[in-house]
């Protein structure tokens, strides 16, 4: 099992075109939380499996360093979502633990709606095997953004 890539949901895609769960991606509350590479993340999971806490998502893959950046994750700020053509971008600020944080074996992150019963909306994946000791860990979206969404 093993990180590979980076997705959005499918069940989050679904949500959002049928209108069963109204996420806002300006307006609603985000978080980051960090895994291990326990579990290979797949993006054609059911909502319920795509949520924090549950499925691939469970507490015992998380990775955390408690006061610097504790479970459940850290709150997204500065959400953008902005289209140019058929091209609609979403990101935020990077988010970043505390000064003192000591981590190991990070290989993504999951990024979830607090607001709407912790719904996964993707899941971002490193490039390979990350940590920090007794330092600042921080997670860079590429470009700003955590997705994109390409109408074709």
């Amino acid at each position: 099992m093993a990180w590979s890539n980076s997705k959005v949901f499918g069940a989050f895609l679904e949500d959002l075109l049928n209108g069963t769960t109204a996420h806002d991606l300006n307006t609603d509350g985000f978080k980051a939380a960090l895994f291990n590479n326990s579990s290979t993340p797949d993006n054609t999971v059911s909502s319920a499996n795509s949520t924090y806490g549950a499925g691939q998502w469970v507490s015992g893959n998380e990775v955390t360093s408690t006061g610097e950046w504790d479970a459940g994750g850290k709150a997204l700020a500065s959400l953008s979502l902005s289209r140019s053509g058929a091209v609609v971008s979403w990101g935020a600020a990077n988010p970043a633990s505390s000064p003192g944080a000591t981590m190991s074996d990070i290989y993504g992150t999951l990024v979830y709606n607090t607001t709407r019963s912790n719904r996964g909306v993707c899941f971002n994946y490193f490039g390979g095997v990350s940590a920090v000791s007794n330092g600042t860990f921080t997670v860079v979206w590429d470009s700003g953004l955590i997705a994109t969404f390409t109408a074709t």
